[in-house]
């Protein structure tokens, strides 16, 4: 016995025919591949919004990367704690201005680290 089918919750009764090169083609079909749409669904919302937002997954599993998530995960805990204890009326101390220093300047450290990996990963990329 065959499966019953699904009623679509709209029909579709029009149709709209049109010419494309291949390459037209495999950029369209490539562009609604990336937005997880069915080449008539992504059309169809291209032509109704003009826009079709694609969804990229940039997925990293780099060990420097992960060290870098969790020192900038510290400096962010060490901030919070910093601008609490100035939320609540702390007092401006040396030693304080001494922490704030140092977070600064470890983050523009990780800043250069991360823009160098960036730099070998298009490098890597381009290739």
């Amino acid at each position: 016995m065959a499966r019953p089918r699904k009623e679509p919750e709209i029909t579709y009764t029009h149709h709209i025919n049109l010419r494309l090169t291949d390459v037209q083609y495999e950029i369209i079909s490539e562009n609604a591949r990336r937005a997880e749409l069915s080449l008539s669904e992504y059309i169809r919302r291209q032509l109704m919004k003009g826009k079709v937002i694609a969804k990229y997954e940039l997925v990293a599993d780099l060990p420097e990367l992960k060290k870098l998530i969790f020192e900038f995960g510290k400096i962010g805990n060490n901030l919070n704690q910093i601008a609490r204890h100035f939320n609540t009326g702390g007092i401006h101390s040396l030693e304080m201005r001494k922490t704030i220093g140092q977070g600064l300047s470890d983050i523009f450290k990780m800043k250069e680290e991360v823009l160098k990996m960036a730099g070998d990963f298009q490098q890597v990329r381009k290739i």
